[in-house]
């Protein structure tokens, strides 16, 4: 999320995201809302269903975790 002031002094915040609807689940195919960059250099994604689910094993090899499954909540 950055903060953004405009000319009349309003201060507005946007959230930016890295992942896009290109972007695919490594075990499913979906769209992928949780990319894993890994201690080897490579990275994962996973759709929030597998992201939850490879939480747990994969955290300790992870070098970053991003997860924007909360978009999936957003209107």
């Amino acid at each position: 999320m950055h903060t953004t002031a405009t000319e009349n002094g309003t201060i507005t915040e946007e959230t930016t995201y890295q992942l896009t609807g290109a972007d695919r689940c490594d075990s499913c195919g979906a769209q992928a809302y949780v990319r894993v960059e890994m201690e080897s250099g490579s990275e994962l994604f996973f759709c929030s269903h597998h992201g939850k689910k490879f939480h747990d094993k994969l955290s300790p090899l992870a070098k970053s975790w991003l997860d924007e499954s909360a978009r999936l909540l957003e209107k």
